[in-house]
């Protein structure tokens, strides 16, 4: 009778395990079908496809001016020994207001200045100094300036040592 038992739970555990394991199987069979069907829609298009009609330059607006930033050499704050910032840049304007900016000149060397005696002089030396150090110039002679007026700002020198 023992003998019978033993048999039973052999039988009933062999069966758990044949169970157990289909839906795994299925599970993967599943996981392959839909990704199989998923890189093929991509691949082909279905998915993300590119736009059917080309990709125009964008035109350029020759429509401009440069207002000139001279050389700025500017000590920077909070160092010892003192370093120093030698710097110089172009300003784009719309051509029609070419005269006024050349007026605002000292105001944009003003700004200018300023912004460079507030910075951390450990800011200057990262590798994305300059892309956060020109949009935050452009920001300000935007205002300085009015809407419409400054385009983009462009550095010409930048030495610090």
């Amino acid at each position: 009778m023992a003998n019978t038992a033993t048999n039973d739970d052999a039988a009933t555990a062999s069966d758990s395990k044949k169970r157990s394991i289909i839906p795994l199987i299925l599970g993967l069979i599943g996981a392959m079908v839909l990704g199989g069907g998923g890189f093929f829609a991509v691949y082909s298009g279905l998915l993300f496809g590119q736009s059917t009609s080309s990709p125009q330059p964008a035109s350029l607006d020759m429509d401009f001016a440069y207002v000139p930033v001279e050389n700025l050499t500017i000590t920077l704050a909070g160092t010892s020994p003192p370093r120093h910032l030698r710097f110089s840049g172009q300003i784009e304007v719309a051509s029609r207001s070419h005269n006024e900016m050349m007026r605002l000149q000292p105001r944009f060397l003003d700004v200018i200045n300023t912004y460079f005696r507030a910075i951390d002089p450990q800011d200057l030396t990262e590798p994305a100094a300059l892309i956060r150090l020109r949009a935050q110039i452009l920001r300000r002679l935007r205002i300085v300036a009015g809407e419409g007026h400054v385009r983009d700002f462009l550095i010409t020198e930048f030495i610090l040592n």
